[in-house]
């Protein structure tokens, strides 16, 4: 009688759809941010060491998952100097806090390709939850035989709630740093 029931149990199991896991090519990708510099500027920065695991049900993305996590040390600004203040207690306090990091918590259609992937996002052991406008690219073959996916992520997020509040007021009114930052992620993704 149990042989019955197992039986259609395990063919059940073998057509659900399992997701698939897709590295994030760093070679052809870029996970950064701008910020609102003395009123004036966009000041783009990025980092260099992440690591992502995306994995991406192709029967329906909205079960999909994704993480990453980001040396928070590897950011850079194209300034030593203040990729040195970054750095610093007054913001990442790399020494204390070396990681930042999301996990997905949600994944919902936006329209075609597109998705609002909501997830925790930590900084400084701080987590809150952020949500991203995602667009994923059809999968193509690349003249190398790998099957590739593009990936484009956009967000924002108020600085402060994760304790990076350091800050100088403007003699004219205004500070030096905005309080809202822009997420940009650009990506590439191998299966």
């Amino acid at each position: 009688m149990r042989l019955k029931l197992l039986v259609p149990a395990l063919l059940l199991l073998g057509t659900v759809a399992r997701a698939e896991p897709w590295t994030f090519d760093l070679a052809h990708s870029r996970v950064g941010f701008s910020v609102r510099h003395m009123m004036v500027s966009n000041v783009a920065g990025s980092f260099h060491d992440v690591k992502a695991t995306v994995d991406l049900d192709e029967k329906n993305l909205t079960k999909s998952t994704v993480e990453f996590t980001i040396a928070a040390s590897s950011i850079d600004t194209q300034n030593a100097d203040r990729d040195k203040h970054l750095k610093s207690p007054d913001f990442f306090d790399v020494t204390k806090f070396p990681s930042l990091t999301f996990k997905s918590t949600k994944v919902a259609p936006a329209g075609k390709n597109k998705f609002k992937v909501t997830g925790d996002l930590t900084i400084r052991d701080v987590t809150k939850s952020v949500t991203l406008d995602v667009t994923l690219t059809d999968p193509m073959t690349t003249p190398w035989g790998k099957t590739v996916r593009g990936v484009e992520a956009t967000g924002k997020l108020n600085r402060h709630e994760f304790g990076l509040n350091w800050n100088k007021t403007l003699d004219k009114g205004g500070v030096v740093v905005s309080d809202e930052v822009k997420l940009e992620i650009s990506g590439e993704l191998d299966k």
